[in-house]
């Protein structure tokens, strides 16, 4: 089994500072939030960026900037931006952060998605495969957001199609639009190709379970602000390095050691920048 790498998703683009007064919203903010999840044990910081009225942005400039803050601070860190972004963005706009030179990993939406309410996360074929093809073309390894079965397919035959190169990793949102559960998690594991690597991400309360399930199956977990602002019940959590020290908690008690970001590069089969 491998060791297990630990993603925070330290900002996302809905959460705000309403829900919890951490939410980091400026660079110095980005980089306190990504120091304290590499200092408690996660070796890839899934970075969202936000002007410092806490507005969502793409904007290129601001991601590197962000970046640049949290090389000062965690200097060996996998930081793996969204091309998500947030509802409503081009894809021109969301594509931003992949410009950015020696960016190692980005993530890859695979399908449409009902993000609550009116609000829909648009990704039509021809955005995936545009998106994969861009991340061929600059040496990035796309990390598959995947919210539902059917984006796996997606993945899949896009892979056949040339638009995205194995082996694949992928990333499991559960909590949104399919249900979080020890069932579906398995389901969603068995789908994927052999040779491919995946991590758990449970929504709101279903973060620490589904992260102690992630574990225990071999596969590999994301936490932070993004998913999840809650320590405990009621109990905001102080910073998004204490949701990771928990993670590492549970991996201790079940066994599995937590990978580096060096060790983690070997596991994903990152590139050399």
């Amino acid at each position: 089994m491998d060791k297990l790498i630990i993603t925070a998703a330290i900002s996302g683009a809905e959460v705000t500072k309403e829900h919890n007064p951490a939410i980091p919203y400026t660079v110095e903010e980005i980089a306190r939030e990504a120091k304290s999840a590499y200092d408690a044990g996660a070796s890839i910081i899934h970075l969202h960026v936000r002007n410092d009225d806490g507005t969502p942005t793409q904007d290129r400039a601001r991601f590197e900037a962000c970046i640049n803050a949290i090389r000062e601070v965690a200097p060996d860190v996998i930081i793996q931006p969204s091309t998500g972004g947030a509802v409503g963005m081009t894809d021109l706009e969301r594509l931003q952060p992949t410009e950015i030179e020696g960016t190692e990993m980005a993530t890859l939406d695979c399908g449409t998605l009902n993000f609550g309410g009116d609000e829909i996360f648009i990704n039509t074929e021809n955005t995936i495969k545009n998106f994969g093809r861009i991340m061929i073309e600059r040496g990035i390894k796309p990390e598959i957001e995947v919210f539902d079965k059917g984006m796996i397919d997606y993945a899949i035959r896009f892979e056949k199609q040339g638009f995205i190169k194995k082996p694949m990793h992928f990333d499991f949102v559960l909590g949104v639009q399919m249900s979080a559960s020890a069932r579906d998690l398995a389901f969603m594991v068995d789908s994927i190709p052999e040779g491919s690597t995946w991590t758990v991400s449970g929504i709101g309360r279903h973060e620490f379970p589904m992260a102690a399930i992630g574990i225990a199956m071999g596969g590999h977990v994301r936490v932070g602000f993004e998913d999840n602002v809650y320590l405990d019940r009621g109990v905001l959590a102080k910073s998004n390095g204490e949701l990771v020290e928990r993670v590492v908690r549970l991996a201790k008690e079940l066994g599995r050691e937590v990978a580096t970001p060096a060790e983690a590069r070997k596991i994903l089969n990152l590139e050399e920048k």
